[in-house]
């Protein structure tokens, strides 16, 4: 095969063998994670359906569900970067396989919750065991894909968020319903027990499926494994302005701009995903079984608004306005669903808020991806991953505290819109020479 590396930093090569390596890289790694995710995911949120029976039975409070569903996020910061600099040394085959394990054993443990304290205890052991994961995969995806392929790779991999709600909350509604009172147990402790035990059965298949590096791939060939790893180091290569370790991370003011706009747009991703069950009962839906169909009703739309805006921002190596844009439109979602008058504007309203601020998440990694390279860019991503989803405790707390406030929902809905305009308007400082590329 005949390479070289232009005066970019490309490489020249087939145009059929660049397709032919991508594609089964794609084929090879995507759906194992895409599938990891989903689990994730589910195991991570599925309290919102659990609230449904567990806060009456418990006697938890609106803020009391939203300081637990919340504290999942201080787990993750404490554990975040040390978990990701781990996965950079050891390998993610050995360290996501440990991560997918733990979360899995600790959410089955959700099963014996039988008091506030307990709840937030496990809430936060929760975040600790999963911390790592998915800066881990994102930072695992840079191992295999340059930035301007990275957009679309992220959107395909994040699209596992609305696939998990929309099949997650009607399994969770019919686990809930179909197991209350089996051996003496309620139905939101069935759902806990069965949702776990994917991600212990995925955790030890990770380490027997996963290769942690290009050169590890005994699925790829010679000539495709050249190519790749020529194209990785030619973009590594010219991310010389990328600190290179965590104090470099921390001094840098890119990374915490990227904090606050990630911080920004968490806020609205799990403000939703927590309180999507609630909400929906709100509208006037009854039974956990119709109020999990209906609340997969959004995140159909999510799915299909990621994928196209994720080929979009790489098509057009655009990366700002493809956030700005979405984070508008969810600002506006959020603030009519206050004023549904019927279930059907609600779950309109709330389509909108969904597709577009669950859509930012994937295609705002495409920001920091684009300078981050190395061992600073596993600080990087973690860093801003855990300081960002600080937000997913700020969000459900402030959600819960003013709907305890005022008896309403509607103030927290305004809340979050108003956050994702601030994250919107902070987009628009990263200078698009350095994220266009």
């Amino acid at each position: 095969m005949s390479q070289a590396l232009a005066a970019g930093g490309a490489v020249a090569a087939s145009p059929t063998l660049e397709t032919r390596a991508y594609g089964k890289v794609f084929r090879r790694i995507m759906p194992f994670l895409i599938l990891c995710y989903v689990v994730a995911y589910l195991d991570r949120v599925n309290v919102g359906f659990a609230k449904l029976q567990m806060a009456s039975e418990l006697g938890l409070s609106e803020a009391a569900y939203g300081i637990g569903a919340g504290i999942f996020f201080f787990g993750y910061f404490v554990f975040e970067v040390p978990s990701n600099i781990i996965m950079h040394r050891v390998g993610a085959r050995l360290w996501i396989a440990r991560i997918m394990v733990t979360w899995g054993l600790i959410s089955a443990a959700f099963m014996f919750t039988s008091s506030e304290t307990m709840f937030y205890v496990l809430r936060f052991l929760l975040g600790a065991a999963e911390a790592g994961f998915f800066p881990g995969i994102i930072l695992y995806l840079t191992y295999w894909y340059p930035s301007h392929r990275r957009a679309k790779i992220i959107t395909s991999f994040m699209a596992a968020i609305p696939v998990s709600a929309i099949f997650g909350n009607p399994i969770s509604g019919l686990l809930m319903d179909g197991f209350q009172g089996v051996a003496g147990m309620a139905g939101w402790q069935w759902m806990f027990l069965i949702e776990a035990i994917p991600a212990v059965l995925l955790g030890v298949a990770t380490w027997f499926y996963l290769d942690d590096r290009i050169e590890d791939a005994t699925w790829l060939a010679p000539e495709e494994k050249a190519l790749l790893a020529t194209n990785i180091a030619a973009e590594n290569a010219v991310k010389d302005s990328s600190p290179h370790n965590l104090r470099g991370v921390l001094t840098d003011g890119r990374v915490w701009l990227m904090c606050l706009i990630y911080f920004c747009f968490v806020v609205g991703q799990y403000g939703l995903n927590f309180w999507m069950p609630t909400l929906v009962k709100a509208s006037g839906v009854t039974g956990n079984v119709n109020i999990g169909l209906v609340s997969a009703i959004p995140y159909v739309c999510t799915f299909v608004v990621m994928l196209a805006l994720g080929r979009s921002s790489d098509h057009f190596r655009e990366r700002r306005w493809h956030l700005v844009v979405p984070s508008v439109l969810a600002a506006v979602g959020f603030s009519a669903a206050t004023f549904a008058g019927s279930t059907t504007v609600a779950i309109l309203c709330l389509s909108v808020a969904a597709a577009g601020a669950i859509s930012c998440a994937p295609l705002f990694w495409s920001l920091p991806t684009a300078f981050l390279a190395g061992a600073g860019a596993a600080a990087g991503i973690a860093w801003i991953n855990s300081v960002g989803n600080l937000a997913g405790f700020v969000g459900p707390f402030m959600v819960g505290y003013l709907k305890d406030l005022t008896g309403s929902s509607a103030a927290g809905m305004i809340m979050i819109a108003v956050v994702l305009v601030l994250g919107a308007l902070c987009t628009l400082l990263v200078p698009a020479k350095t994220v266009n590329r």
